[in-house]
C-alpha cells in the first residue's frame, strides 16, 4: 500500500480519494470485518461530500466478507459508538473530525461501542498488509447494506434528552453552532426538546462547507451572533460531534478544561463524582490541575486521546474525564466524546444555579496563558531523536527549574508529521512566550535537519 495513511489517535485519516482512497477503505472494511467480527455493523458519516463514497467503500469491503451494515445514513461519531454499545455491535463512522472538507477518515468502533484497542488496530493493520486472505464467501454468504430502522436516530435522541433525567433547560437562549456536520438535524433538536430556546448556525451542509469558518475550530461568528442575540450561551461543535466548546453571553470562549471544571465541581458537590476524580490528557491546563486541588479532586493524566482517557476511565470506574479541545466522556453515559451530551451537561449546571456560564466558569478555574508551538523537524524516529536529545533535555530542565509550581514544560512528537510540539504554560503569557522561545530554539538545534 506504499505510504498510505495508519491508525493514529482517532482512526485513519488522510486526503479523500487521494491518500484515503476508495480502494484502501474497501480493503479497511475486509480486514475489520475479519478482526472485529463479520455479523451485523453500523455505519454512518458525516457531511463530506467523500462521505457516501467512501461509507460504500467500506460497506463493500464489510459485506464482502459476509457482514450486514446497517446504514445510519449522517449521525454524529458518538451516536454511532452509542447505538453499538446499545445493541452490542460493532461501529463505523465515515469523518475528518474538524478538519477541512477535502480529508476524510474511518472511526471503527467495537461491539461495546469503544474505540478499538491498539492490539486491534495492528492487527487490522497487518491484514491490510498482508494478501487480504484468500477465501471470499459466495453465494447467500455475501452480505448485505440496508437503511438502519428510522428510530435508530430516534434513540440517540431520546438517549441526549434523557441524560438530563427529567430537568429541562426552560428560560435559556442558547445558540447552537452545528459546523454544517454530522449535528445540523439532531444537535438543535436535543436543546429545543429540552426547552431552550435556540438559535441555529452552521446547518445547511452542501458537501463542502463542513467546519468552514464555524464550529468549534472557528469561533468568532458563534461569539458575535450570541452578543447580538442576548444569547445565555452559545455551543459549537466539530464536524462529527463528538467535541464540544462554549461561549458565555459576552462572547467569551468556555474551552474543555472549564466545562471539565464546571462539571467536575457540580458532580462532586452532588456526590456523584465517582472517588472524587477525573481524567484529564498531558495537555490539560496546569490552572485546571491547581484549581482542581483547591476543590479536593484528585487528576489522573494520560496521553493525548479520548481513546486512552477512557481507558483511564474504566481502568479506576471514574466517571468524568477529556480533553482542553473539548472532548468530553461521561463514562455512565457515553463511551466516547459527546459534543452535544457535553453541551447540555454544562448548561444544565447553567440552568440548576441559576448562575451565568461566565460566572460558573470563572468560579471553576483559571487559566495559566498557555503558549504552543509545532517545530518542524529531521525525518526519522522522532522518540530515539528526543530520547537522546540531551543537550535538549538540559535546556528543558533549566527552564522547569525557573518555573518551579508556576508552570511547565510538555514536548511531544506529532504521530503524524516529522514535528514535535512544544507547550509552555507560565504565570504570564510574556514569561510563556519567552520561555517557549528558548525551548524551541533548543528544539530546531537539536533535532532540525
Amino acid at each position: 500500500m506504499g505510504t498510505r495513511p495508519r491508525f493514529g489517535t482517532d482512526g485513519l485519516r488522510g486526503v479523500a480519494n487521494t491518500e484515503l482512497t476508495p480502494e484502501l477503505v474497501l480493503a479497511l472494511g475486509r480486514a475489520a470485518a475479519r478482526v472485529v467480527g463479520g455479523g451485523t455493523w453500523y455505519a454512518a458519516r458525516d457531511t463530506r461530500r467523500s462521505g457516501l463514497m467512501l461509507q460504500a467503500a467500506l460497506a463493500a469491503g464489510l459485506t464482502s466478507e459476509g457482514a450486514e451494515v446497517l446504514d445510519l445514513g449522517v449521525l454524529p461519531t458518538p451516536g454511532v459508538a452509542y447505538l453499538s454499545a446499545a445493541d452490542g455491535v460493532p461501529g463505523a463512522m465515515i469523518s475528518a473530525s474538524h478538519n477541512p472538507f477535502g480529508d476524510n477518515g474511518v472511526k471503527l468502533f467495537g461491539p461495546g461501542g469503544r474505540k478499538l484497542a491498539d492490539a486491534t488496530e495492528a492487527a487490522i493493520e497487518a491484514e491490510l498488509d498482508g494478501d487480504g486472505g484468500a477465501h471470499r464467501p459466495a453465494g447467500a454468504a455475501v452480505g448485505t447494506v440496508r437503511l438502519a430502522p428510522v428510530e435508530a436516530a430516534e434513540r440517540y435522541l431520546d438517549h441526549l434528552v434523557g441524560s438530563l433525567e427529567g430537568r429541562s433547560l426552560d428560560g435559556l437562549h442558547v445558540v447552537v453552532d452545528c459546523a454544517h456536520g454530522a449535528a445540523s438535524t439532531i444537535g438543535p433538536l436535543a436543546f429545543e426538546r429540552l426547552g431552550a430556546r435556540v438559535d441555529v448556525m452552521g446547518h445547511r451542509p452542501d458537501g463542502v462547507n463542513i467546519n468552514e469558518g464555524c464550529g468549534s475550530t472557528q469561533l468568532d461568528e458563534l461569539r458575535a451572533a450570541v452578543v447580538a442575540a442576548g444569547a445565555d450561551a452559545g455551543v459549537a461543535f466539530d464536524g462529527d460531534a463528538d467535541r464540544c466548546l462554549a461561549v458565555d453571553h459576552t462572547g467569551a470562549v468556555v474551552d474543555g478544561d472549564h466545562m471539565m471544571a464546571i462539571c467536575a465541581v457540580d458532580l462532586r458537590a452532588r456526590g456523584l463524582l465517582v472517588d472524587d476524580t477525573v481524567v484529564v490528557t498531558v495537555m490539560t491546563n496546569l490552572g485546571f490541575r491547581q484549581a482542581m486541588a483547591a476543590a479536593g479532586i484528585v487528576v489522573r493524566t494520560t496521553a493525548v486521546g479520548d481513546r486512552y482517557v477512557l481507558e483511564a476511565l474504566e481502568a479506576g470506574g471514574y466517571g468524568l474525564g477529556g480533553e482542553q479541545s473539548g472532548h468530553l466522556i461521561f463514562r455512565r453515559l457515553a463511551t466516547t466524546g459527546d459534543g452535544i451530551l457535553t453541551g447540555l451537561a454544562v448548561l444544565d449546571v447553567v440552568a440548576r444555579s441559576g448562575r451565568s456560564l461566565a460566572d460558573l466558569a470563572g468560579a471553576a478555574m483559571t487559566r495559566l496563558p498557555q503558549v504552543l508551538q509545532n517545530v518542524v523537524v529531521a525525518s526519522g524516529s522522532l522518540q530515539t531523536a528526543l530520547a537522546t536529545a540531551d543537550r535538549l533535555w538540559d535546556e528543558v530542565r533549566a527552564v522547569e527549574a525557573e518555573l518551579g509550581s508556576e508552570g511547565r514544560v510538555l514536548l511531544r512528537p506529532s504521530g503524524t508529521e516529522p514535528l514535535v510540539r512544544v507547550m509552555v504554560e507560565a504565570p504570564t503569557a510574556e514569561r510563556a512566550e519567552a520561555l517557549a522561545a528558548r525551548v524551541v530554539e533548543a528544539v530546531e538545534r537539536s533535532l532540525s535537519s
